[in-house]
């Protein structure tokens, strides 16, 4: 037996993340966070018995588990972009230590927040892209109804 619905949307996911990638390029997140993110999401269809009314929502619940490394990679992308020049040692650069010095960024703000922030808007972006792409090819009603006989077998 197949895995379910979110086997049949392999091929238009990676449709779709190619078209997402100017997205992805236009928001503060790198490619490599992005990826942090991607694993982290988990794809659901809300109402899947009633195509006309579904969707394709993006369940964010665990970004929390990825940020610590969604942080690490951006410190880890910055500190070999700069190669130790003129950022000196403070993992903030001029633009943190700006914040730190009007009181913006202190110890309690990481900038998490505001990354988690995104990276939420940004799923469901992407969860906004998937179905109109299987709704363009007109694929999302089997998807729908592969997704209901998932959550109950009895229904084939």
């Amino acid at each position: 037996m197949s895995d379910g619905w979110q086997d049949r949307i392999v091929g238009a996911r990676m449709a779709v993340d190619q078209k997402f990638g100017d997205r992805i390029r236009g928001s503060s997140l790198s490619r490599p966070q992005w990826g942090l993110v991607m694993t982290a999401v988990e794809f659901e269809i809300e109402n899947p018995d009633d195509p006309e009314n579904a969707e394709i929502a993006a369940d964010t619940s665990k970004l929390e588990h990825v940020l610590p490394e969604m942080q690490n990679v951006d410190d880890q992308m910055n500190a070999m972009a700069g190669g130790g020049g003129n950022g000196g040692s403070s993992s903030g650069g001029v633009v943190g230590g700006i914040k730190d010095a009007l009181g913006l960024g202190g110890s309690d703000d990481d900038g998490s927040e505001e990354l988690e922030r995104e990276a939420t808007q940004l799923a469901g972006e992407y969860a906004d892209e998937l179905q109109a792409h299987l709704e363009d090819e007109g694929r999302f009603e089997d998807v729908c109804r592969a997704a209901v006989r998932e959550r109950d077998p009895s229904e084939n």
